[in-house]
């Protein structure tokens, strides 16, 4: 039941290698297996004057809006349903501090040019998917967070010589999600380059494989994923050349809620720890936990 108690974490920096994370054994494999013993649901959650948490006891689960085409991250595997990676395990870990078990979350895929309006129009409760904290989001919506660091990167085919950094871009056709930061980027300071935009970067990589660009750009955390899933035919290039904070996206103005969600993060970095070891960490990567902003 859905009672009061605070839980708590913080998170991560780097550009890193992709592999699947799940839910389900009780130790870390090579699978990225995520262990059951990480986290537990609350059952005393002490939460005042978050009218977000009120709206989800009142309709009996946790909404959270979500990334399925980022293997390692936010994944949906279309055979088995199962749902993996590192930012779906923080979900579960923040949905579970809510007192909420995996039979009363409802995991929803927003593209990326929808998810303010569906944190707006309270289609979703929260979102946790590769969401860059920027200050015109903020406009509209509030973050917790940062709960991991990367940078903007570059995915192209595998045996392309000509393009090794975002200085080769110039004339090139590149891909990336619309609504999504690494476009608006691209367009403002790339302003030789052409864009094609897709919903999601899955789209964007099928192109790419199809030789309709000839590039695809979004966090190197992503597109590693991709390379990874497919190395004989995709490889990541360059350094990134941005700073891309993750966040938890929610409603704007609950500080109850976003202040609930950051001491998680600051007072469970051993979960924190563990989630990330058993998925993005199977890939040899090691990286610290990055502090949260209380703006």
């Amino acid at each position: 039941m859905h009672k009061k108690t605070p839980f708590v974490a913080a998170l991560a920096a780097a550009a890193l290698v992709l592999t699947g994370c799940a839910g389900g054994s009780d130790t870390a494999d090579d699978s990225g297996d995520v262990s059951n013993d990480l986290f537990e649901i609350a059952s005393n959650v002490d939460l005042e004057g978050s009218p977000t948490y009120d709206k989800m006891v009142e309709q009996g689960k946790i909404i959270i809006g979500v990334k399925e085409d980022q293997p390692g991250l936010g994944y949906l595997d279309a055979a088995t349903g199962e749902r993996t990676g590192f930012d779906i395990e923080i979900a579960r870990w923040i949905a579970a501090s809510l007192g909420f078990g995996e039979d009363e979350i409802e995991f929803k895929a927003i593209p990326s040019a929808n998810r303010e309006s569906a944190i707006v129009n309270g289609d979703i409760d929260i979102y946790v998917g590769t969401y860059s904290i920027t200050d015109k989001r903020k406009e509209q919506i509030d973050f917790a967070g940062p709960y991991f660091v990367t940078g903007q990167g570059i995915l192209v085919a595998a045996d392309n010589t000509d393009i090794e950094s975002e200085e080769d871009l110039a004339g090139k056709t590149v891909c990336s999600a619309t609504g999504s930061t690494p476009i608006q980027n691209i367009k403002a300071n790339f302003p030789d380059t052409k864009t094609t935009e897709f919903d999601t970067y899955s789209q964007c990589v099928e192109a790419l494989n199809d030789g309709q660009v000839d590039a695809v750009t979004t966090d190197q955390a992503i597109l590693i994923g991709y390379a990874a899933q497919d190395p004989d035919n995709l490889k990541v290039v360059g350094e990134t050349f941005t700073v891309e904070e993750y966040g938890v996206g929610l409603p704007k103005g609950d500080t109850a809620l976003r202040t609930f969600i950051n001491d998680l993060f600051t007072d469970g970095g051993d979960v924190w720890q563990g989630i990330y070891d058993e998925t993005l960490g199977v890939s040899g990567t090691d990286v610290e936990q990055p502090e949260v902003n209380n703006y």
